[in-house]
């Protein structure tokens, strides 16, 4: 069987990923050809859909914005007829909407972001690159601490399926997904910032105590949906035949988790991970509000409530390349955990 493109593409329809890793293992492709036949494909596929998608969200969050009530010279003191209309002259925003779209797209297209319509000293791009640090350390921390805290919980929950661990894990997780983190981010605050002392609660003080609160008030909710899924995987494949032919065989429990369970029990933990990077990084808008971190949130929100249409738009433009990207990945490790898949 000759892998080219068109059996490529049926194959990854008919098995996944995991078939098409499978495919070429048995043929002894090299990792080069591997890539070429398997992974580029798929990011191809994805890059065909992202782009129209992409661009729909430029254009509705644009009419959006416009149609808005209220604009960036709006303020409790009037401006002038003509000073307004130099500023607008000198912003475009004169101009008909279908050639401000336009024109926005066409700097978009050259990586330019436009000017901030508030922060005037400033372009979007330097807006966004100050920013963009601090919310993905926040969001990348509250990722890594999110995932280590659910899986080990869903694991050690499964492993005590039925008993009182269990019953009580599960009930903590299911409380942790039901709280949003405009509940526990200032709950934590008040506890261990106002009446314990412990941690700051505003500002990047304190070296790297600054980071605890507002990682841990992240990545709660998303520990317990974790947890749940990594239970209810594991719990699913230790009763499946080869589980129980493998401990009848005198398999330690530990290499049976580790050979046989622990890959496919984390399937359905690799296919929320993606929406949840997303949402952490989407969910650090309220984070940041509330600690007052310098990030990506906090100026969206201001951009939101002065009409600073470019600085709105950028951030919303990074956020959704950024939730593709993190679609993307999670594509890919989900394929890798496929329990289909052999080892390459």
């Amino acid at each position: 069987m000759h892998l080219d493109a068109t059996s490529t593409s049926s194959l990854f329809v008919s098995g996944g990923l995991g078939a098409l890793f499978a495919a070429c293992h048995s043929h002894e492709y090299s990792p080069a050809e591997i890539f070429r036949l398997t992974i580029l494909p798929l990011i191809l596929r994805r890059l065909l859909t992202a782009i129209p998608t992409l661009l729909g969200i430029i254009i509705l969050s644009f009419l959006l914005m416009r149609f808005a009530p209220g604009g960036p010279f709006d303020g409790e003191r009037p401006l002038a007829p003509e000073t307004r209309a130099a500023l607008e002259a000198a912003y475009g925003l004169n101009k008909g909407l279908g050639t401000q779209i336009w024109l926005y797209l066409s700097r978009l297209a050259q990586g330019d972001f436009g000017p901030s319509l508030i922060y005037r000293d400033f372009t979007v791009t330097e807006l966004i690159a100050q920013s963009l640090p601090i919310s993905l350390l926040i969001g990348g921390l509250a990722l890594l601490l999110a995932s280590v805290l659910g899986i080990s919980a869903g694991l050690f929950a499964a492993a005590r399926a039925g008993m009182w661990q269990d019953q009580i894990l599960m009930l903590t997780a299911t409380l942790l997904t039901a709280l949003p983190t405009f509940v526990t981010g200032p709950l934590l605050a008040l506890i261990f910032g106002l009446w314990l002392g412990w941690l700051p609660v505003s500002g990047q003080g304190g070296g790297g105590a600054w980071l605890i609160l507002p990682v841990t008030a992240l990545a709660l909710p998303v520990a317990g949906a974790v947890a749940k899924l990594a239970r209810a995987g594991l719990a699913e494949i230790l009763g499946q035949d080869h589980i129980r032919a493998a401990r009848a065989r005198g398999t330690a429990p530990l290499t049976i988790l580790r050979r046989h369970a622990l890959r496919p029990a984390l399937v359905p933990v690799a296919s929320y991970l993606g929406p949840a990077a997303a949402g952490l990084l989407t969910g650090a808008v309220v984070i940041e509000t509330v600690f007052g971190l310098p990030g990506l949130g906090r100026y969206f929100v201001q951009g939101a409530l002065n009409r600073d249409y470019p600085l709105v738009l950028g951030v919303v433009t990074l956020y959704a390349a950024l939730i593709i990207l993190f679609n993307l990945i999670a594509d890919l490790i989900y394929g890798w955990l496929d329990p289909r898949m052999r080892d390459v």
